[in-house]
């Protein structure tokens, strides 16, 4: 839910994961060709498994880079209204209902 008062020059996490990605992937790749060499094939698998993930999240991150920045509303926009308990879960109901008489 937005509150009105995130910050105006936020920045995005992309960049650092898009690198922790990539150095994921090196290291399994690193790891599978080096298990693979030693005769542990079953260590090497899970190494290329990982590298496979570590691949999968780098392509992500990259498209998400790719895809630019997304609106955000400014300053004039007011921040969304409260849903008054429409999402109260299991009909538990907070403090202020109580206070105005609805129960669950």
């Amino acid at each position: 839910m937005r509150t009105g008062n995130e910050p105006l020059q936020a920045r995005s996490p992309l960049k650092i994961r898009c690198g922790l990605a990539l150095w994921g992937l090196v290291w399994a790749v690193a790891g599978a060709v080096a298990f693979a060499d030693f005769g542990r094939p079953e260590w090497a698998a899970a190494c290329a498994a990982l590298a496979m993930v570590a691949a999968a999240d780098l392509i992500m991150v990259i498209r998400h880079i790719r895809q630019g920045p997304h609106y955000q509303p400014g300053k004039d926009v007011p921040p969304y209204e409260p849903d008054h308990g429409r999402n109260d879960v299991f009909g538990i109901c907070n403090d202020r209902d109580r206070r105005r008489g609805r129960r669950p």
